[in-house]
């Protein structure tokens, strides 16, 4: 190789918000595939709030990003060497190569890319972990009735404007609740919400209210914080709420029991509330179910997506601290390389 590898690794455990000082470029040089290995290129970099929580080393359902060792993230890549009979020079693969621009993977971590499902980069997005995490989450916990009332958290995000197009598909209302006015207007002109309501907005849960007037069947849960207490008192009896990430707290420095944490328990009792915390491999099994749906959605233009794409790897801390602040508008990528080297 006439360039040199470049990888991001993580340098400090943030306290509170990451800064750029936890993250640090390393050269170096790929070694040569061994028995069964393959050498890949990167080609995108998915960018998601869950790995605010891979930099931590707290109890949690994943092991943590070592101090030193890189970045944790899915990538689309392209096979450069190959000593793995199941895999040959030019292949494009789903792998979990990380923040780096070349990785050396065991072919079993790797899966093919068919592009005729669409752009590669939707592997990581849409067609990838983001759209499996709405349709699993959505129809196999919050399981939206036709007429039935669905609001989404961080609608304009990769997993919140899937699942409130989902949703619309089923036959529900769907509202979303999301970063200023381009956002909103985004989520309902384009994506075809009913509604879309600034979560900045001081009357929040006034005008959450009024977008909701048979109150709230199904809450699909992103942020957490200001938004849950605008939607808690909204919820039905029965009402489902699939609880996927709670980025309005990923940054604190101590967990806090809310001071309305009792009335919670209380309607989860007389309404009979379903709330159940999924990670996207706890429902695995329905992979194949997700591809083909989303991907005949996606032909058919009921599903539409954005991509926010930024350029080089050595601008992936600065995208990922602006994710956990809503900067992106869509699915957060970096382009790491070309399609084809």
């Amino acid at each position: 190789m006439s360039q040199p590898a470049k990888r991001v690794v993580l340098v400090s455990r943030p306290v509170g918000e990451p800064k750029a000082s936890d993250f640090r470029i390393e050269e170096y040089a790929p070694p040569t595939p061994g028995e069964g290995q393959v050498l890949l290129r990167t080609i995108w970099l998915s960018l998601d709030p869950y790995m605010r929580g891979r930099m931590s080393d707290g109890p949690s359902y994943a092991t943590p990003v070592p101090i030193g060792g890189v970045m944790e993230g899915g990538t689309v890549s392209e096979v450069i060497a190959s000593n793995n009979p199941g895999f040959d020079k030019g292949d494009i693969v789903l792998s979990r190569a990380g923040w780096q621009t070349h990785a050396l993977l065991d072919g079993k971590a790797l899966t093919k890319i068919d592009p005729k499902l669409g752009p590669v980069s939707t592997a990581v997005g849409v067609l990838g972990m983001p759209g499996m995490t709405a349709y699993t989450g959505l129809l196999d916990i919050g399981k939206p009735q036709a007429g039935e009332t669905v609001v989404v958290a961080a609608a304009s995000g990769a997993v919140g404007s899937a699942v409130g197009q989902i949703a619309r598909i089923k036959g529900a209302r769907a509202v979303g609740i999301a970063g200023g006015k381009d956002k909103c207007d985004y989520v309902k002109k384009e994506l075809g919400f009913d509604d879309c309501l600034d979560h900045r907005d001081p009357n929040l849960a006034a005008k959450l209210k009024d977008a909701c007037p048979k109150g709230i069947d199904v809450y699909f849960e992103n942020v957490g914080g200001a938004v849950f207490e605008a939607v808690f008192p909204l919820l039905n009896p029965f009402a489902r709420v699939p609880v996927c990430g709670l980025i309005a707290h990923y940054n604190d420095t101590e967990a806090k029991a809310p001071k309305w944490a009792s009335s919670l328990m209380r309607a989860v009792l007389t309404k009979r509330l379903t709330i159940r915390g999924f990670i996207v491999s706890d429902f695995a099994a329905r992979h194949a179910d997700f591809l083909r749906d989303m991907s005949q959605w996606v032909r058919e233009g009921k599903v539409r997506h954005r991509e926010f794409v930024t350029e080089g790897l050595e601008n992936a801390p600065a995208a990922f601290m602006g994710l956990l602040k809503g900067a992106n508008f869509g699915k957060q990528l970096v382009r790491i390389g070309p399609d084809r080297a």
